[in-house]
């Protein structure tokens, strides 16, 4: 990186985190602190997009286009539909109680050990999440700098930490929207640079044309397969429950439209996300796509993650490696030729096209299965290094292809998104910590500003804990997935309590207290057996969403009957 790129990577941080700080200073009350005051629709919009678009979006998304193609955008079909059933229901009933936290309401409509365990639960999922959103930009700098890991986990860990401790919720309000500028002129920038430098004879038709013939541009997949995680099966039903549990029931979201002026502004709020994620995700991946395309012309490393390749070069395996990316490099430039000829034919509507076509894929899958033999050597040189490459792709042409000043613009978009996911990700956590476990257990009553001074304490706490955990991180799949399979694990049992909160009034706080601890027994169980014992497959984790949720709604349901005590009916107290 040059001197331009460093000056603006670190005043694009700098003025984010001294903006949050400045737009916040002065004292607060516990309201303003944790619901943030009264937001408009459009920084509501915002701030739940940025919470949501965390780093790992922006670093790991175009990876996943680079490898699989615009399957992945399925993921976010449940969006609008969860978002409508949460603006009808959720929103109204928050607003009425005005409640400080989703699980506040837990507690009026059945008792305090259900509000307990659905904090709780929230607390453990979100906690483990705020440490990966930590951890995935500080791959990007351990790649640009040669530092180690731990110690840049600490560095981001903190910047976030000032601001969040300094100024609440507000605080991350005010900054979300300045980050989500950033990150869509970051992102815009580098889809056009990279349209760019495709060939002259490549147009923007014969790009995409060149991503099909890969089966990179598939979006819509309606074959039914539990194992297939991206299918609009999956997405209708899997996503959707994950979705409705995301944004109704997870405090990282709810608090961020509970800063809402009204339930008017809530849910134009909520609905313009609802609108802008779909296409937005859909951009993120088409410019993964552009990079698989000006990778079609352009020479790769046998492996992106550069730490697996120095591993692998500084063992017994070097010599192994090297010959492997001997043979890479023959690939990659019959490929080059095949690939510019075949850009020609598409120019010139040639009869050629397919067995150009033909050609590419056949040395597509040789670059393939060298690929696989390089994971393999770098797997037997050390096992705990991480072989997936998913994650550093994007990373790779940033530091490589892109002009300079522009470097530092898009690791400025990767790092503001990072800080914006993991501020509201602990704003919540200090939140439901404060509300729903200290305050509500105290034995004695403090004055305002000792729970404004506790919030911020745990926002410290839950910033170490992070931190913590993002030091010990391995990835996944690639890392949007590890965090989609986190949330899967809880997701569905809390939102099985809050959908028999809403709409089984008859079924009391002990009988779905019973059902919830059972259910999440069952959903981990089965999680860890899929995921973890090879030879085991019971649901792939985007269906765990669906599984926690009806089966703490049947059990509860089953509970309830046997036990008659339990069976009055519940009645909301309307204002």
């Amino acid at each position: 990186m040059e001197v331009i790129d460093w000056f603006i990577l670190v005043s694009t941080l700098a003025f984010i985190v001294l903006y949050g700080v400045y737009k916040t200073r002065g004292r607060q009350t516990s309201e303003e602190y944790i619901k943030g005051g009264d937001a408009r629709w459009w920084t509501v919009g915002l701030s739940v997009m940025a919470t949501q678009a965390s780093a790992i979006t922006f670093l790991s998304t175009p990876g996943q286009a680079y490898t699989d193609g615009l399957e992945f955008v399925q993921f976010y079909f449940g969006l609008p539909i969860a978002i409508i059933i949460i603006c009808v229901t959720f929103i109204p009933i928050y607003h009425r109680l005005k409640v400080y936290t989703a699980y506040e309401f837990l507690e009026k409509r059945f008792d305090l050990k259900t509000r307990s365990l659905a904090s709780i639960l929230f607390l453990i999922q979100r906690g483990l999440a705020a440490g990966i959103t930590i951890y995935a930009p500080a791959i990007i700098l351990s790649a640009v700098l040669d530092w180690e890991l731990k110690y840049l986990n600490i560095i981001i860990g903190i910047l976030v930490i000032i601001y969040t401790v300094s100024g609440g919720t507000k605080a991350v309000n005010v900054t979300q929207k300045q980050q989500m500028i950033i990150i869509m002129a970051g992102m815009v920038t580098a889809f056009v640079l990279i349209v760019t430098q495709l060939p002259d004879n490549v147009s923007f038709d014969n790009a995409l044309t060149m991503a099909g013939s890969a089966d990179k541009m598939k979006v819509l997949d309606f074959d039914f397969s539990l194992n297939d995680r991206y299918n609009v099966w999956s997405a209708l039903f899997g996503a959707t429950f994950l979705m409705l549990s995301y944004f109704g029931t997870d405090q990282s979201q709810v608090q961020r439209y509970l800063s809402g002026k009204s339930i008017k502004q809530m849910r134009i709020g909520l609905l313009f996300n609802g609108l802008l994620k779909v296409p937005m995700q859909f951009f993120i991946l088409m410019v993964g796509v552009m990079v698989f395309v000006f990778y079609q012309f352009n020479s790769t490393p046998l492996n992106f993650n550069p730490a697996a390749e120095k591993t692998v070069k500084e063992s017994l395996y070097a010599g192994e490696y090297s010959r492997l990316e001997s043979s890479h490099e023959e690939i990659l430039n019959e490929k080059q030729e095949v690939q510019k000829n075949y850009a020609a034919a598409l120019s010139t509507s040639s009869e050629d096209v397919g067995n150009y076509e033909i050609a590419l894929d056949y040395l597509r899958t040789q670059e393939e299965t060298n690929r696989q033999k390089a994971r393999e050597l770098i797997n037997k040189a050390d096992e705990g290094i991480e072989t997936n490459d998913k994650d550093f792709v994007f990373i790779h042409f940033i530091l490589n292809h892109l002009p300079k000043g522009l470097i530092g613009l898009l690791l400025a978009v990767i790092l503001s998104a990072a800080m914006s996911s993991t501020a509201s990700e602990l704003n919540a956590l200090s939140s439901t910590t404060a509300v729903d476990i200290y305050k509500r257990y105290s034995t004695k009553e403090k004055d305002d500003d000792h729970y404004v001074n506790m919030s911020k304490w745990f926002t410290l706490m839950w910033g170490v804990i992070a931190i913590g955990f993002a030091s010990f991180v391995s990835l996944f799949d690639n890392l949007i997935q590890l965090v989609n399979f986190i949330g899967s694990i809880f997701y569905g049992t809390i939102l099985g309590i809050f959908l028999v909160a809403f709409y089984f009034k008859k079924i009391k706080g002990q009988a779905i207290f019973i059902a919830a601890c059972i259910s999440q027994v069952i959903v981990a169980t089965c999680a860890i057996l899929h995921e973890f014992v090879e030879g085991i497959e019971i649901l792939p984790f985007l269906w765990l969403n669906p599984l926690g949720a009806i089966l703490t709604i049947t059990l509860a349901l089953i509970i309830s009957s046997v036990n008659k005590e339990d069976n009055s009916i519940f009645e909301f107290q309307k204002n």
